[in-house]
């Protein structure tokens, strides 16, 4: 087999590899209910309220 065709072949199960990975980030992210990102939206708001700003 000549290098290019191994570059290629690694080339290849990389960009498959990525999409695995974007795919399962994915199905992640949807699995959330609007509840839960609104309750999850609320915490962080609330977080970021009682935080002390930065003075620069």
């Amino acid at each position: 087999m000549r290098w290019w065709k191994v570059a290629g072949l690694a080339g290849l199960a990389g960009v498959a590899a990525t999409g695995v990975v974007i795919a399962r980030a994915e199905r992640k992210r949807r699995a959330y209910t609007p509840d839960e990102i609104r309750e999850r939206l609320h915490t962080r708001v609330a977080e970021a309220a009682t935080s002390p700003e930065k003075s620069e």
